[in-house]
């Protein structure tokens, strides 16, 4: 059975783009062997990140993730039983959502900014599937 759980979170740390390449590197290593797959987008110290998987799998590494000290205020948006994968073509997809233009963000969000806290979770979900299909993914991984 395939999972996909989509949570958001804060930078622990200012260095926003430090925190953004371990946890992106770190994930390329540690998921495609556990058959995990996803994208994480950031953007002025706001992750956003969806995983998906097998049940067991993804719900492990979402329990590492909540305690990660890379993290703060992690907030799950939403989990659910798949049919398929939208991300399966990476190990870890990453987005740098400052470089986008403003109004991709103002079409999901009161204000150009990402901010997953306030919105309903299928306003995330509608977000990463635009920038898939737009093909603002950065890199495959």
């Amino acid at each position: 059975m395939l999972v996909r759980c989509l949570y958001a979170s804060r930078a622990s740390e200012p260095d926003n783009d430090n925190v953004f390449a371990s946890i992106v590197a770190q994930s390329r290593k540690n998921n495609l062997p556990i058959g995990v797959t996803g994208l994480l987008c950031m953007a002025g110290g706001v992750f956003i990140q969806a995983l998906e998987g097998g049940r067991d799998e993804v719900s492990e590494l979402y329990g590492k993730i909540a305690s990660d000290t890379r993290h703060r205020h992690v907030r799950l948006l939403s989990y659910g039983e798949i049919e398929r994968r939208n991300f399966a073509q990476w190990s870890m997809g990453k987005v740098d959502i400052a470089a986008l233009n403003s109004a991709v963000l103002l079409k999901y969000y009161r204000r150009a900014e990402l901010d997953p806290f306030s919105a309903p979770a299928e306003a995330t979900q509608a977000l990463l599937h635009e920038l898939v299909e737009t093909g603002a993914i950065g890199s495959r991984g």
